[in-house]
């Protein structure tokens, strides 16, 4: 009998992780988090088999396949999918594999299409999906009686958008998106819905790769404000002559529900003072009492306010730079990272192009605070491995009794932002998707 692979040999020590196991790792509680999390084979096997495959992931903008024949490729979980918009403006995610051998059926990061054709044996599929055709296809007719065309298009998602986002799923017993969602659409509006024209992605996709474990980012952005004075303080002295400075915690906020976390302040403009162009803070201050009439004076204070977010899993952004990434997992210990930039629609373009410039100086693979984060992010998926140190659990308990009542903001709300309570909001989700047959 054949031997088999280690993915599946992990995929099934990863099952027999009984629920018992699995919440033994994650002491909610006492904020105590076991580190074979970041780095253990068969916990990510698990991982992809009933987070990543069950839930709903973000895929693209809308803006980015704006026109019938609009494509563009990339991952859900390690699964390659397309997300293509066909003749009657439907937008359809399917997986990027032909159901005859598995070839990939799409090379391409993007394009315009009105079919995908496998170069192995060229089967020809639509936009949506639907097997249009193959070579010698009467063969099949003739010598395969169970052969139905109509059965062997590309494997489809479900999918669905909320205000030029689109996410899709495998799941079909999954939620609706806005449940999946909730209370986070009142919070994804500030950036989503501050102005009538709506939002676009700015052509270009960064891409890059950081030797870490996806769970690392992830709560970084859903709520880790903590480290920003000490890691990024050199890179705002070299970039803009100031220093991170002491933080109004009395006046800051960590919100999350259903695994999603923001942490902000109400400083409108304070983070995005690191874009470091008088043009963009002239932009925000002139559009001040448009947000405020649109979505109250609360929200208008959170536009381009230091905070930063992340939409479980693994779709993290940060209002103020406008920068948007995916943390595509390849391994419990790499992933792809993908970063665009998001500006509303009918900005002037001078101060789109701002944005666009201020994200590569700050976010991007070369950007000053991007390589502080990546190296951290790698030294601690690294050093969690080790056979002495992962006996020591992590501390996650700041903020255990921060929980606040408040008249306005939604979810559940913790008193400042240097505050643990949003990512153990997000182990919260992971345990619970992770225990779940």
């Amino acid at each position: 009998m054949e031997s088999e692979n280690t993915s599946e040999m992990c995929a099934k020590e990863g099952r027999s992780l009984d629920t018992g196991k699995l919440r033994e790792m994650v002491d909610l509680d006492r904020g105590l988090i076991d580190r074979r999390l970041f780095w253990d084979e068969p916990i990510y096997q698990l991982e992809l088999e009933r987070i990543f495959a069950r839930t709903w992931l973000f895929v693209a903008h809308e803006s980015q396949v704006s026109q019938p024949g609009d494509f563009l490729t990339t991952y859900m979980g390690e699964d390659g999918v397309i997300v293509a918009r066909d003749r009657s403006g439907a937008v359809n995610v399917f997986l990027n594999s032909c159901p005859h051998r598995g070839n990939k059926v799409c090379f391409a990061e993007e394009g315009n299409r009105r079919r995908f054709t496998c170069n192995y044996h060229g089967w020809s599929f639509g936009n949506d999906g639907v097997l249009l055709g193959m070579p010698a296809e009467e063969l099949y007719k003739s010598t395969c009686e169970e052969f139905d065309k109509s059965k062997l298009g590309l494997h489809r998602a479900r999918v669905a958008s909320y205000k030029g986002l689109i996410f899709a799923t495998f799941n079909e017993r999954a939620p609706e998106l806005e449940e999946h969602l909730g209370d986070f659409r009142w919070y994804l509006d500030v950036l989503l819905d501050n102005d009538e024209g709506g939002t676009e992605f700015l052509g270009g996709n960064l891409k890059s790769i950081i030797r870490c474990n996806w769970k690392i980012p992830a709560e970084n952005f859903t709520g880790d404000s903590y480290h920003a004075a000490w890691t990024h303080n050199s890179a705002a002295v070299g970039m803009m002559g100031l220093t991170v400075g002491k933080i109004d915690q009395e006046r800051t906020y960590a919100a999350n529900m259903n695994g999603h976390g923001w942490q902000f302040g109400m400083d409108m403009i304070g983070n995005a003072m690191g874009m470091a162009e008088q043009e963009v803070l002239d932009y925000l201050r002139s559009r001040e009492a448009d947000v405020a009439a649109r979505l109250g004076k609360l929200r208008s204070r959170m536009v381009g306010a230091v905070s930063s977010a992340n939409v479980f899993p693994n779709f993290s952004f940060l209002p103020g730079y406008n920068t948007f990434r995916t943390w595509q997992p390849q391994g419990p210990r790499q992933i792809q990272v993908q970063t665009w930039t998001l500006v509303n629609r009918n900005a002037p373009d001078s101060v789109k192009e701002k944005y666009r410039r201020g994200v590569a100086r700050t976010f991007s693979p070369s950007g000053l605070f991007e390589m502080d984060d990546g190296e951290n992010w790698e030294n601690c998926t690294q050093t969690n491995a080790g056979f002495v140190t992962r006996k020591q659990k992590l501390h996650y308990g700041l903020g255990m009794n921060s929980e606040i009542e408040h008249d306005e903001l939604k979810g559940n709300v913790h008193l400042r932002k240097y505050n643990d309570a949003n990512q153990r909001a997000f182990y919260r989700q992971w345990l619970e998707l992770m225990c779940a047959e």
